[in-house]
């Protein structure tokens, strides 16, 4: 019988109170395992336990907080190619991804965020020419990063791994303790990271995991009044609700939510370059990212040519089980989500789009696969350009001049990433600075690990990744003195 996971708790392993239900994979429809279902003292147990726990540990040293991510790191590199397994079962995500991008970036981020950085930073003197007790006085400052204190962790599906640890990895370093609530879709990893940081000495109650099918699990963990801030990666409509929440209690929020990615590809630019950035769409994750660029807004010298080529691009990708070598597109997460995404296809062809590559079911008897899908000669109001559909679909609109490009891109309720291609390099970064996203690569979807991420509009609040994480799980104080 397939194993049934408890809760993660004050450190112990807890039955749930609602039993468990069933984690599919999406490759073959079996059952991976079967998942607790916690109840909403069970969540608000574990909120306590990080409350009791957060006092030793933001006392301890840098050094000793660090410490033990780096040992969690360790464990999670030994286990590398079991714990990639479990997440291929439970996401789908093909093996090379499932080691590199999920369970080998979650080890990169624990071994990141092992490394000590200066938590204080003296400020100038500043000479006060109306103290309070009259006279010039000379004042000395230092500005202090302190531990939020609890964090209410909530993660995505599209990677149970690197997702969770970009959150638990910072949050810890600075002394905070959390509460993962992680994607009822494929939580089982997210238990072998705590097992990972209990096996590397992680205090009880530092660290707590409680999963659960119904959106009541995570909502207990929002409104506890145990919780000071919520971390939470997903929707843009769940996270409008999690920040009403916050907002009645004064919670701290970072928000990562959708993406609707411009890709503008000016006439001079690379197209081998372009073609394979924007088709990571289809192949990572199975263009179930919230940074691919999936609204392509070609200028008109290139557009024809650049649609051949993506097409010819995407009807190349091989679709199938994630675990054969050749296989670059893998299943998406649900036949829920499957029919959404074949939805939004058929909506685009109806809105007056044409389809030129996908737009049928793949013939494998099981799984929950969708053929990449191009629709061009797009317009700006249809759905399928205004909304997220988290798939394997791109869409592509013309445009004539730098202004109209700019303009199209812009005209969307999202910012998170965009994209330049242009052998103008001092044209991509002029219009990269003028595209309202967090963030723009300039020919290429690479990403710089260090650099913030995060983004504008309805894309989320607050910045993360590389040191600007670090600012995000901590409350800046500020100490004054007479000098």
């Amino acid at each position: 019988m397939t194993e049934r996971q408890r809760l993660f708790v004050g450190g112990a392993w807890v039955e749930p109170d609602g039993g468990h239900y069933e984690v599919v994979d999406p490759a073959t429809e079996g059952i991976v395992g079967w998942a607790p279902e916690a109840s909403r003292e069970q969540v608000h147990a574990a909120a306590a336990a990080a409350r009791e726990a957060f006092g030793p540990w933001s006392r301890k040293t840098p050094e000793e907080r660090a410490a033990v991510l780096a040992r969690a790191a360790e464990v999670m590199r030994r286990n590398l190619v079991p714990y990639a397994d479990l997440a291929q079962a439970e996401s789908g995500a093909t093996t090379g991804t499932a080691r590199g991008m999920q369970v080998g970036v979650a080890v990169a981020r624990f071994r990141r965020y092992a490394r000590v950085e200066p938590v204080e930073q003296p400020l100038p003197p500043q000479i006060n020419e109306a103290g309070p007790f009259g006279g010039a006085a000379v004042m000395g400052a230092l500005a202090v990063c302190q531990p939020v204190g609890v964090v209410a962790c909530i993660t995505s599906y599209n990677n149970p791994w690197a997702n969770p640890a970009g959150k638990v990895a910072p949050a810890l370093a600075m002394g905070n303790t959390v509460v993962v609530k992680p994607a009822p879709q494929d939580p089982l990893s997210v238990y072998r990271m705590a097992e990972a940081l209990q096996e590397a000495g992680a205090p009880p109650g530092v660290v707590n995991v409680v999963s659960g099918s119904r959106p009541e699990v995570g909502e207990a963990a929002v409104d506890c009044p145990d919780v000071d801030m919520v971390s939470f990666t997903g929707s843009t409509a769940v996270g409008q609700r999690i920040a009403e929440v916050c907002g009645r209690s004064m919670k701290r929020q970072l928000m990562e939510l959708g993406g609707k990615g411009a890709a503008l590809v000016f006439d001079d630019a690379d197209l081998e370059s372009a073609v394979a950035g924007i088709g990571t769409t289809f192949s990572f994750y199975s263009g179930q990212i919230c940074t691919a660029p999936t609204r392509v807004i070609a200028q008109r010298g290139v557009y024809d040519r650049l649609v051949s080529r993506l097409a010819g691009y995407a009807s190349h990708l091989t679709v199938g089980d994630p675990r054969e070598r050749g296989t670059v597109v893998g299943p998406v997460i649900s036949a829920a989500h499957r029919d959404r995404v074949e939805s939004y296809v058929e909506l685009g062809r109806k809105e007056g789009a044409r389809l030129v590559a996908g737009g049928r079911r793949s013939p494998l008897e099981r799984g929950f696969y969708v053929a990449p899908a191009l629709l061009a000669d797009c317009t700006p109001d249809m759905r399928v350009v205004r909304e997220e559909i988290f798939g394997p679909v791109v869409v592509v609109l013309p445009f004539d001049e730098e202004e109209e490009g700019i303009a199209l891109a812009n005209d969307t309720d999202y910012g998170l990433i965009d994209y330049v291609w242009s052998g103008d390099v001092a044209r991509a970064f002029r219009v990269a600075r003028r595209l309202r996203a967090g963030g723009v690569g300039v020919n290429t979807v690479g990403r710089n690990m260090e650099a913030p991420f995060g983004g504008f509009k309805k894309s989320g609040v607050g910045r993360d990744v590389g040191s600007y994480a670090l600012h995000a799980y901590s409350e800046v104080q500020a100490i004054v003195w007479p000098g």
